[in-house]
């Protein structure tokens, strides 16, 4: 059993790997969590319209070279276990030896409109008992797209998500699926099977399907030929790992129920803990499994901080932050989105950015942009509580806008409770925390092992100064047809 303690010969350390969009990333952390190296390659993307590829190669090369500069400055014996994440919903059909037969399908290819159709009226049953419903960028329309593409490989062909390639390259012959990384292939997480008779309905072969096992179960050891490109020893145990979302929720460290992580980067994604599967009827808000049987519900808005990269390029954001302080509330009212549509809190394909009123001035317009932002993410959590989630427990701040402070501080006063700003959250470092955990609780180990650089409170009468302006949003986006009137009337309540 490997445990998160010290060792005769030394200290224990765990490795994690991040498969992300632009890069590979790895971790090795101590038992204390502190991170002892890193190491990161890059990777390149093909894109035409609707379609994003990578070649499977390239992962496995970046990795390498990732692992290789994260374990430079420690002896490499020391290591007792790895763990590898993926970019959700990444998936492409290799060999029976693991051999990739075609390109990486990416996380948001949306080339399989038509197949996401038929999935979802084959499998409405399943899908609607386990809370969600297909969308083009999952797995298993994509699945289903690659079978009519490639009919002539279906024989000897095998499903595999961006983690199981890199698993079996490790490992040296394939392995297990986690499943994580298969619920958006269809993967039921209640009955912890694959639904054979939909899937089969829909043409996918049963055996072309991989075995899934739970997130955390150890999937073998790292083989010698995996040991000679990465640095790490061979006999090393490779622990199975999740999605990237889930990756970067442990490395924060909620995984307490009633917990949630709000990643703001480009996007907005919050994700939480709950101890029973959550049924949202809209199928905005979805549940991955923990590694220690709860659910762990989150939604992805598409609003983020895109808007300040658009609307003021180059700009030094830390300086027009400074100045927006004194702005509270703007004068303008802004519901901040790039492109059309919106995913969470509310489903509206046909959503667009807005400004109400004239800004007096850039700096007005930035304030209302930081508090649009703000006040959606509020929206978001009144209807997490809509939906009976427990949203009272401690709330992380990641993602790249973690980095504004005065953000941050905006945030815990529109959301009226104090933010948690851990030390490092990237996806890597979740991983390496999974890889500690066999044998034990994932939270227990995560409050070991994460480290909070900073609690920010609510500043006192805050949240009541912008109760007005966030309330004028929500009437807004109800009036457009956006938001359901369900949802605006329990964030009245809630503000009250």
């Amino acid at each position: 059993m490997i445990s998160a303690q010290h060792d005769e010969g030394g200290e224990s350390i765990w490795l994690g790997f991040d498969l992300g969009t632009q890069s590979v990333r790895a971790v090795a952390l101590s038992h204390t969590g502190h991170v002892l190296g890193q190491g990161s390659c890059p990777l390149a993307s093909w894109r035409d319209g609707p379609r994003h590829e990578q070649d499977p190669e390239e992962w496995w090369r970046a990795l390498g070279c990732a692992s290789r500069a994260a374990i430079v400055g420690f002896p490499p014996s020391l290591i007792r276990g790895v763990a590898v994440d993926g970019t959700s919903g990444t998936i492409l059909l290799v060999d029976r030896s693991g051999k990739a037969l075609t390109p990486g399908l990416m996380y948001d290819d949306m080339r399989a409109i038509d197949e996401t159709r038929h999935a979802n009226e084959a499998g409405a049953v399943v899908w609607s008992a386990l809370g969600y419903r297909m969308q083009p960028s999952w797995a298993l329309p994509k699945l289903l797209w690659l079978l009519r593409e490639h009919r002539d490989l279906i024989s000897g062909a095998r499903l595999a998500h961006q983690v199981d390639f890199i698993n079996c390259r490790l490992a040296g012959h394939p392995v297990a699926s986690d499943s994580s990384n298969a619920l958006k292939t269809g993967y039921d997480l209640l009955r912890e099977t694959w639904p054979y008779e939909v899937l089969a309905g829909l043409g996918v072969p049963d055996q072309i399907l991989p075995p899934v096992t739970r997130s955390g179960m150890q999937l073998g050891t790292v083989c010698r030929p995996a040991g000679a490109r990465t640095g790490i020893p061979a006999g090393t145990p490779i622990l199975a790992g999740m999605t990237d979302g889930c990756a970067a929720q442990i490395a924060a460290g909620a995984l307490d129920v009633g917990s949630w992580n709000s990643v703001l980067g480009t996007t907005l994604v919050l994700k939480g803990v709950t101890t029973h599967l959550m049924r949202d009827p809209a199928g905005i808000v979805y549940s991955h499994r923990s590694p220690d049987g709860n659910w762990l519900p989150g939604g992805a808005s598409s609003t983020g901080a895109a808007v300040l990269a658009k609307k003021f390029p180059g700009r030094d954001l830390d300086a027009l932050s400074a100045q927006a302080a004194e702005r509270e509330p703007a004068s303008v009212l802004a519901y901040p989105l790039v492109s059309r549509g919106e995913r969470f809190p509310f489903l509206a394909p046909d959503a667009e950015g807005f400004v109400l009123g004239e800004p007096s001035d850039e700096i007005d317009l930035y304030a209302a942009l930081l508090q649009g932002v703000a006040f959606i993410e509020r929206l978001c959590f009144d209807y997490l509580d809509m939906l009976g989630a427990p949203v009272g427990g401690d709330l992380s701040l990641t993602g790249g806008a973690a980095r504004n402070r005065y953000w941050c501080q905006l945030r815990a006063d529109i959301l009226g409770r104090p933010v948690r700003l851990p030390e490092s959250a990237q996806a890597a470092l979740g991983m390496a925390v999974l890889a500690a955990s066999v044998g034990r609780r994932i939270s227990e180990v995560a409050k070991e092992m994460v480290r909070i650089r900073e609690v920010i409170d609510p500043r006192h009468g805050a949240m009541a100064r912008f109760r007005e302006p966030f309330l004028r949003l929500v009437e807004e986006l109800a009036r457009r047809g956006w938001v359901p009137a369900s949802l605006a009337e329990h964030g009245r309540q809630r503000a009250a």
